[in-house]
């Protein structure tokens, strides 16, 4: 941690008296990349962390999405504390026992630099972006909980309240940024309570294994790297996935589900990733690793239907604190950064002109985002959520059925493959009708075109 991160995270840090053109609360990837763009347009800006040091708090995979981050910091490659660049993409399909690799795709123009994907290290790399905003000229102060929103007695957003002594900051207008678990949004009736539904919680370990060894398992080189997205019967049945990421000389895994299937089922996180860590097609890609960490984090992944105002009078919510994932993709970090960057330019352009933060003013912000691909990624896959929670089938007895199916028909036991093929086709009429499969298979093209 610099020296300049500890200053301005210390208890005894004292707040800044002034006034300031915007504060942002948070310093994830959307408060950074709102921060970092504020502060290159001159304004004035207040970055607020209640964690001990950017990146302290914050958990992802983690993939980082180059064309994001080269809009707002094009020559990033320079300094970043990048892990791998990402080569081949791996679908896997798994039960309790067996899997299908639904599908590998790896490209040689993966390999060309400028690189489109990488595996990072949120840690690492939250406080190298952080550093970047302060050199930009944005003041940090981390150990700081925003606890409420100022208002004037018009109800217009003036700045935030805080924990700290005489802790009242005032701002032209504010960037709520501090993600999922922030009770700002909510407390302030800007943002309705998560529901469970809608909430996945992820669990995630990052396994040390020498950089040799990461290399020859998973057919990888220099600075090449490899991800694995799983479904399947590995999630109980739950709408969920998991994954393997290849950073230099560790293995990120995880596995998410959604809250509410957790609490019916009773299943532990904890629970989940041991039966991943140990399916026969993951446990020797881990064999001999030793855990650094573990962690676990909440994802909002109620899609498109689920987000709320965006901007009022005074204020504008970015990234995970609006439910700015798109969780068919897994994408969340890039929609964080593009937002927080569309939300800067909006209101660095508005302070140009010398207009007021209204909320007639700040509905460019939205204006923008419904051109950007943001919104047209959340509106493709607005029903996804509902068709899943709704048709546990598709995570749940058709993989099985797939499974299984596979297992009898290369079993070589004296029967025909004719008479096998019967078998199979009466068990999954069995399981689903004709023409529920039908229905289902319409069903899902229609929520995915």
């Amino acid at each position: 941690m610099t020296e300049e991160l500890k200053a301005a995270g210390s208890v005894s840090a004292k707040l800044p008296a002034e006034r300031f053109d915007v504060i942002v609360v948070g310093a994830g990837p959307a408060g950074n990349a709102a921060a970092y763009t504020l502060a290159k347009s001159g304004l004035s800006v207040l970055q607020l962390e209640r964690g001990e040091y950017p990146g302290s708090k914050n958990v992802q995979g983690a993939i980082l999405y180059s064309n994001a981050l080269e809009k707002i910091i094009p020559d990033f490659r320079d300094s970043a504390p990048l892990e791998r660049h990402i080569v081949e993409q791996r679908f896997w399909l798994l039960d309790e026992r067996s899997s299908l690799t639904s599908a590998n795709y790896r490209s040689e123009e993966f390999n060309k630099p400028p690189y489109n994907r990488y595996t990072i290290i949120r840690a690492r790399f939250d406080k190298w972006f952080s550093q970047k905003v302060q050199e930009a000229g944005a003041l940090l102060i981390c150990e700081t909980t925003v606890t409420g929103l100022l208002r004037d007695n018009a109800g217009r957003v003036i700045g935030v309240s805080t924990e700290r002594e005489n802790g009242d900051i005032y701002a032209d207008v504010v960037i709520l940024a501090d993600g999922v678990n922030s009770l700002v949004p909510s407390r302030a009736g800007l943002r309705p309570e998560i529901r469970t539904c809608d909430m996945a919680l992820a669990v995630k370990e990052v396994l040390f294994l020498p950089k040799e060894t990461i290399e020859q398992r998973f057919n990888i080189s220099g600075s090449e790297g490899s991800v694995t997205e799983i479904a399947g019967g590995i999630t109980h049945g739950m709408l969920g996935t998991a994954f393997i990421y290849t950073n230099k000389d560790s293995l990120a895994i995880g596995i998410g589900c959604i809250l509410e299937g957790m609490k019916k089922q009773r299943v532990t996180p904890s629970e989940l990733l041991e039966g991943l860590k140990n399916h026969p097609m993951v446990k020797p890609l881990i064999a001999g690793s030793e855990m650094k960490e573990y962690s676990a984090h909440m994802i909002p992944e109620g899609g498109y239907k689920t987000l709320p105002e965006l901007y009022g009078d005074g204020w504008v919510i970015v990234g995970d604190s609006a439910g700015f994932v798109n969780a068919v993709h897994r994408e969340g970090s890039n929609l964080a950064m593009t937002t927080g960057r569309i939300a800067a330019e909006t209101i660095a352009a508005l302070k140009a002109a010398g207009k007021p933060m209204s909320a007639a003013n700040l509905a460019a912000y939205k204006e923008s985002l419904d051109a950007s691909f943001v919104m047209a990624d959340m509106k493709k896959y607005q029903d996804m959520p509902d068709l899943l929670t709704n048709h546990p089938q598709y995570l749940g007895s058709y993989p099985s059925f797939i499974s299984g199916a596979l297992h009898d028909f290369l079993t070589v036991d004296g029967k025909s493959k004719a008479e096998k093929q019967h078998q199979i086709f009466q068990g999954l009429r069995q399981q689903r009708s004709l023409w529920g499969m039908l229905g289902d298979a319409y069903k899902f093209w229609r929520t995915f075109k």
